[in-house]
């Protein structure tokens, strides 16, 4: 596969959006739950491999139901792949593990690009250290809970960013 791929009805669609990056997500059904929840508040879905599962893995459709179709999705065959095509924008990681500042404390503007790690490591290394004041956290109260679901964090940030922009 080329540097990246785009499908969907919306793939051309330009103009100020909310993106959704996962870097390297294992499980399909939270990818397919954070597609549906893509549709929904009209974001654009990254995936950066490697992926853990066939896109067309009848996990992620079950997950997205049917509107995966409708999935305004982009692959990245490497994180330096997606670099390179990137929208413009800021870019915000989100990682289980400090260091990091609340999710709370951030001001969202309607170019954000949120970008979130794998189920089982979060995001690695190299893009924590390349963006070391971008990471942000969704605290969590409990030590006996090491992160929350991703589909889960995606959907906390993801509002919030929307209910700052007054889009919900």
């Amino acid at each position: 596969m080329g540097s990246s791929c785009r499908s969907g009805p919306d793939a051309s669609a330009s103009g100020d959006r909310v993106e959704i990056v996962l870097v390297a997500p294992e499980i399909p059904q939270n990818t397919g739950s954070i597609g549906r929840l893509c549709v929904a508040t009209g974001s654009r879905l990254h995936l950066v491999e490697p992926l853990g599962f066939v896109v067309d893995d009848k996990h992620v459709r079950r997950a997205g139901l049917d509107y995966w179709e409708h999935v305004d999705l982009v692959r990245h065959a490497t994180w330096d792949a997606f670099v390179a095509a990137r929208p413009p924008g800021r870019l915000l990681l989100f990682a289980a593990r400090p260091p990091g500042s609340s999710y709370t404390t951030i001001r969202f503007r309607s170019d954000d690009v949120l970008v979130f790690g794998c189920e089982s490591r979060g995001l690695p290394d190299p893009i924590r250290a390349a963006h070391p004041d971008a990471i942000h956290t969704i605290p969590i109260a409990s030590p006996h809970v090491r992160s929350l679901n991703l589909a889960n964090a995606v959907a906390i940030v993801l509002y919030e960013g929307l209910r700052q922009l007054g889009s919900v």
